[in-house]
């Protein structure tokens, strides 16, 4: 797996308007050309139309050499009309079916719960291992788990990887799931590892954002919080400065740096950041670089998070407002 992944949520919605299709594939191509062979997709992102832009985008490439992760949510979505539980072993041979179909392989390198559902644990997990054996994936994940439901899960069917946001600005999982990951082995792909791109230094409490934008129900985006938050992008920016790079660049190294086996997603629009994301994985933090800049981080408060998104996730689909993030 590349150093960095790139998460592909953002070419369908998410963060305003997105690049048109042909665009999208083209950036795919670059990151792949750039040395990212790591691509995450999920059902759940544009109601399956990402899913079916990522298969798009990867059809020219060849498949033993990119990584496939997706992702299925625990709860029926519009267009599963399947009467069985989601979760059930039946529920979730469908919905690989018509990923599989979608993405246009045969298999899915990694395949991981979207968002944890509780009580579910050794059942999924059982499923997932008979999927690996017959090939129609070939590791599986659980998205934002507690500790005890990787252990409840990883007795089962081993584990390939936790996927959870990780940023300077969302370390909750450093107490209990990290060092969990570290004493099994499981590795960690960290999703909005800029904190939605707060943590690029390229926007203020001036900035807009509107329509089809997570970042208009973000706490972290509120303006009085952008404005409290400045101390982390002036941090940030001494880092960038002496050593030569961006505070993109900063944000992805120190992610890096946290564990052996984490592997960051940075979403990508353009071709200027697909360079910049991926060129991250050249920008070296010594281990006294790391320690001196975490230290600094444990002294700020940080303001805010993705609470909001979290609860509209929650939000039945015929109460969503033009706004939400998912809708295709």
């Amino acid at each position: 797996m590349s150093a960095i992944g790139m998460g592909c949520m953002g070419f369908t919605h998410a963060y305003g308007t997105c690049p048109d299709e042909r665009e999208g594939v083209r950036l795919v191509h670059k990151a792949f050309e750039l040395g990212c062979n790591f691509f995450d997709t999920a059902e759940m992102y544009s109601y399956f139309g990402n899913e079916e832009f990522v298969g798009k985008a990867l059809k020219e490439l060849p498949r033993d050499q990119v990584i496939i992760s997706d992702k299925f949510w625990p709860e029926k979505l519009p267009g599963h009309h399947f009467p069985e539980d989601k979760l059930s072993e039946a529920g979730i041979r469908k919905t690989l079916e018509g990923q599989l179909q979608r993405l246009g392989t045969d298999y899915i390198d990694l395949y991981t719960e979207h968002q944890m559902r509780d009580g579910n644990e050794e059942e999924v997990a059982h499923v997932m291992g008979k999927l690996i054996k017959e090939g129609k994936i070939r590791a599986w994940g659980q998205s934002s788990p507690k500790a005890d439901q990787i252990l409840k899960a990883n007795a089962v069917t081993p584990i390939t990887a936790i996927q959870s946001e990780y940023s300077m600005m969302a370390r909750q999982w450093e107490s209990d799931v990290l060092p969990l990951c570290r004493e099994l082995g499981i590795g960690f792909v960290a999703f909005s590892p800029m904190a939605n791109g707060f943590l690029s230094a390229r926007y203020t409490a001036q900035s807009e954002f509107k329509g089809d934008d997570l970042r208009t129900v973000i706490s972290r985006f509120d303006k009085e919080n952008m404005r409290r938050n400045q101390p982390i992008i002036d941090l940030i920016n001494r880092y960038a400065s002496e050593k030569g790079c961006t505070p993109a660049q900063i944000s992805l190294a120190w992610d890096l740096m946290a564990y052996e086996q984490l592997v960051p997603i940075p979403g990508m629009r353009r071709e200027e950041r697909v360079v910049e994301n991926l060129g991250a994985a050249d920008v070296e933090l010594t281990q006294e670089e790391y320690q001196a800049l975490t230290t600094e981080l444990d002294k700020l408060t940080i303001y805010g998070d993705r609470t909001g998104l979290n609860k509209l996730a929650s939000v039945p689909e015929s109460t969503r407002d033009q706004g939400d993030v998912y809708k295709k």
